[in-house]
């Protein structure tokens, strides 16, 4: 862990490195605490990679057991009930919380993921990617629906390895657990079904991406490309302009659903899809406890959920609108927190206030607030009530003039200085017309990342709630040996430290920044699997990017997350064997990970990272 001094030396250094746009921030400085271990080389196979000195235990795969009873995972005979009570697919966001509560333990915790989709071609034989519709039965779907959504599992590390605890905090969230809705919009009109008929209760939790965790030690789930789940269309105007924005409707994505849950129908239930999109709570210590989904932090493909306090105590939350051409968010609740009365601060996150972000040339950033009467978020535009606003987020930013990113994903704070970091993962619809300070490249295959500074940022009294920052762009993603890319880092990347679509982030005890990538089918592009990097110092070569993980092929790198010593790395891995991959299926995938055994398919899983000596991550 960094010292007072180091953290003192680590503010103090302002003109070490390049600020990339206008602006007047300081420059960007890594941890002072070294980065050690021999970073990896760009390449792509069937398997992964570490560091020497490095090992990965597979600690959860789909379709694992967590209550101690079920049978063995047998990938050819998927049932739902079965699914229910497994280990579930295309794992995303790791949260890790010591156990007991209230504790530092990096030895006993709860382990909460997210399930985020499916992909049917790896989970069955038989099945074309490019058709899947026919070949989707009953069965299969409701194999579908058990196997997204969350699990919280109870994990202890005896004998040098991680232990799966079948006991009673293990709990699994499907598309079809009853979760409360909560918050200015509960009961609203549009949330009303005929399933529901008081719009406070909905069924499941759809395409959970980020997330994000609370100082009383709650997880935070956040809804991403809900879309998918609808078809058809409704021919009630308003609505169907409100799912235009959205993209829901037509056959996207799993058109199949509705032919056996007309909730997914929108000719049946017009409002059902309004009741997706939202940051959803829950407690993993209450087992019992039933999640709820936070209306005031506003609907949209949220991609986290970063949770930080202000200065004054307020809680903020920031998120991505995982989208082209969509925007940041920032939620201040109304009140403070109190260390003192948790179940005071359960609430916390019902009342407050939603912002959007406009990045000006000049460096400075304003938050705008959604709130109702404010500028245009009027009756005379379609908003009666708060409740509008929330439901229909995206279409209420763009009345506000907030700027539009290049997929704005995960938003995570440097607990060491209060500094904001977004990923932006790509845009290629940018054209020279539309890019601005904030998104300076057209056509932006490789994304990038941008920095905030809240008032009192770098620093140790920081003020999250303000209603003005500052901002520069820290890093244009590619390759800088390629003058047509454009990238540019605040700091060397030699020897494979230069990265692409950078999605997922987070920062260990020490401060570091570590990057997961997303490149989808890019990797095609650029001849390397996804994987996770570390920006940080390393002696007399100052500030570096390393590369430390690389995943299988066709799998993108999800959820990093250190145990409070940061002797334990959660990676999730997603999708092994699918991006960029059309032509391979259950029976002739790129690679079988994890288990490469010829009976199973590739199955998502997550790995507890550790070092061979039991030392701290990256040292």
């Amino acid at each position: 862990m960094p010292t007072r001094r180091d953290f003192i030396r680590y503010l103090s250094v302002a003109a070490a490195l390049p600020t990339l746009g206008a602006g007047r921030m300081p420059a960007p400085r890594p941890s002072p605490t070294a980065l050690r271990f021999e970073a990896l080389h760009h390449a792509v196979d069937a398997h992964h990679h570490l560091p020497r000195g490095y090992r990965a235990q597979v600690l959860l795969r789909w379709g694992d057991r967590l209550f101690g009873a079920d049978t063995p995972f047998s990938a050819k005979s998927l049932d739902p009930a079965t699914q229910a009570r497994s280990f579930g697919y295309n794992n995303d966001f790791i949260a890790y919380f010591p156990y007991p509560p209230g504790s530092a333990s990096s030895t006993h915790g709860l382990l909460c993921v997210n399930h985020e989709y499916t992909h049917p071609h790896l989970m069955w034989p038989g099945l074309d990617r490019g058709a899947l519709d026919g070949d989707m039965d009953a069965q299969r779907t409701a194999v579908e629906l058990a196997a997204i959504g969350h699990s919280v599992v109870e994990i202890r590390f005896i004998d040098g390895a991680w232990q799966v605890v079948p006991g009673a905090f293990n709990r699994r969230l499907t598309a079809q657990s009853g979760v409360d809705i909560t918050g200015p919009a509960a009961g609203h009109s549009r949330l009303r079904t005929s399933e529901d008929p008081t719009g406070t209760h909905v069924a499941g939790i759809l395409n959970p991406c980020g997330g994000g965790k609370t100082p009383w030690g709650t997880v935070l789930i956040a809804e991403e490309n809900f879309h998918v789940a609808f078809s058809g269309e409704t021919r009630d105007a308003r609505e169907a302009r409100n799912h235009a924005r959205y993209g829901v409707g037509g056959r996207r994505g799993y058109p199949w659903w509705g032919r056996y849950h007309s909730r997914y129908r929108l000719d049946r239930e017009v409002h059902e899809a309004n009741r997706y999109g939202w940051v959803v709570e829950l407690d993993p210590y209450a087992p019992a406890a039933a999640p709820r989904k936070l209306t005031a932090l506003g609907r949209f493909k949220h991609e986290a959920a970063d949770c930080v306090l202000a200065a004054d105590g307020r809680v903020v939350v920031y998120s991505g609108d995982d989208a082209p051409f969509e925007y940041l968010y920032r939620f201040v609740s109304r009140r403070r927190y109190r260390a003192d009365q948790p179940a005071a601060n359960r609430a916390l996150l019902d009342d407050g206030e939603l912002a959007v972000a406009r990045f000006h040339a000049d460096g400075s950033l304003e938050w705008v607030a959604l709130r109702h009467g404010h500028g245009p978020l009027t009756a005379a535009n379609g908003f009666a009530d708060q409740g509008d606003i929330l439901i229909e987020t995206r279409r209420a930013a763009d009345l506000l003039g907030a700027t539009r990113l290049d997929r704005p994903e995960d938003v995570e704070t440097n607990p060491l200085d209060g500094c904001v970091y977004a990923m932006l993962t790509n845009n290629t619809a940018r054209t020279a017309a539309t890019a601005d300070a904030a998104n300076p490249r057209a056509h932006n295959r490789y994304g990038h990342i941008l920095r905030l500074l809240p008032p009192g940022a770098p620093g140790t009294s920081v003020d999250h709630a303000a209603d003005e920052f500052e901002w520069s762009v820290f890093a244009l993603m590619g390759n800088p040996d390629e003058p047509a890319q454009g990238a540019t880092y605040p700091g060397s990347t030699a020897g494979g430290g230069w990265l692409a679509n950078p999605d997922n982030c987070a920062f260990d005890p020490a401060g570091r920044l570590w990057i997961a990538t997303d490149q989808g089918a890019n990797w095609r592009a650029t001849g390397y699997a996804d994987g996770l990097w570390a920006w940080g110092q390393d002696g007399a070569r100052g500030a570096v990017f390393k590369r430390f993980f690389r995943a299988p092929v066709g799998a993108e790198v999800c959820g990093p997350e250190f145990t409070p010593d940061g002797r334990t790395l959660f990676l999730a891995v997603q999708h092994p064997g699918a991006d960029g991959l059309p032509g391979t299926g259950y029976d002739n995938p790129a690679t079988r990970w994890p288990d490469f055994d010829p009976d199973l398919p590739p199955r998502p899983a997550v790995l507890a990272i550790r070092r061979d000596d039991g030392g701290s991550i990256g040292d």
